[in-house]
């Protein structure tokens, strides 16, 4: 498990902790977006469902890899 450092829209900062496979992955999307991790954070944190930011971040890069094949 990482703990990872976060600032959520410029200004609360926190922490999330994931599990190093979802961290690669949530890096990796973020550079492909080309955000930062913060901003990625920010935009997950804005438009999450659940009350935990770490289980939205876990959540949402399943969710992007879903859609992903999806489409392909």
């Amino acid at each position: 498990m990482i703990k990872i450092s976060v600032l959520i829209a410029g200004r609360h900062a926190t922490s999330i902790s994931l599990e190093e496979d979802f961290y690669q992955e949530f890096i990796d999307i973020a550079k492909e977006k080309n955000l930062s991790r913060n901003e990625l954070v920010t935009i997950i944190d804005r438009e999450r469902n659940v009350d935990n930011l770490s289980s939205a971040v876990r959540l949402y890069v399943l969710q992007y890899y879903k859609n992903k094949a999806d489409h392909h």
